[in-house]
């Protein structure tokens, strides 16, 4: 099984004027220096994704993960990750960028699911990889396990490993902008997300 985390929203190959300000350089294509050591491939070719954002259940893109034109996804676990990051929400979209910071912010909680190569494809596709975002591994905690597993089934506080869409390409004012843990379009901070995003692509 390959295994992959996700953003938390899905973003285009190609952003708005309205994205400039958050992506203003260049991105280094970092995802081909971890894929060597971070394939883990069976013949079923099968791949875990890590979904924190917009993609989670209850949020407005969670019908994307069961697209049949998209492909298949199946729920396995809820899980956070092991190391801190900045999770934070931003552009006139009210979009979550999970910034790649290891060490600062919190734990991000979200959701792991299994897919098949075509929503694989799709989900890079739709995060611009390797161009915007790049995929690269990380490690979860285990919060409850309730799909099928290889082998046992994972416990409570045992460790996985996962890959994550995140970016280094930031305006500094993101690190001043309130950082979560659990990320929700509805929740206190009234910065629900925008399905405009989408049309503006």
């Amino acid at each position: 099984m390959r295994v992959t985390v996700i953003p938390a929203a899905l973003y285009p190959r190609h952003f708005p004027v309205g994205y400039n300000r958050i992506f203003k350089y260049p991105i280094v294509d970092i995802f081909s220096f971890f894929s060597g050591a971070a394939e883990f491939t069976s013949p079923d070719q099968m791949t875990c994704v890590f979904v924190y954002g917009t993609l989670k259940k209850g949020q407005p893109n969670y019908y994307r993960m069961f697209d049949t034109t998209n492909g298949k996804a199946e729920f396995l676990a809820s899980a956070r990750t092991t190391e801190r990051y900045p999770l934070v929400i931003a552009t006139k979209y009210n979009i979550p960028f999970l910034l790649n910071i290891p060490g600062q912010g919190n734990q991000v909680h979200g959701e792991i699911y299994k897919v098949d190569e075509q929503m694989l494809k799709f989900l890079d596709d739709f995060e611009g990889v390797p161009e915007m975002y790049q995929r690269t591994l990380v490690k979860l905690e285990v919060k409850e396990w309730v799909g099928p597993a290889e082998g046992e089934t994972p416990t409570p506080g045992s460790i996985t490993e996962a890959f994550i869409y995140s970016t280094t390409t930031y305006d500094s004012d993101c690190l001043s902008l309130p950082m979560y843990e659990n990320y929700d379009s509805y929740g206190k901070h009234g910065l629900e997300y925008d399905l405009k995003e989408i049309e503006d692509r």
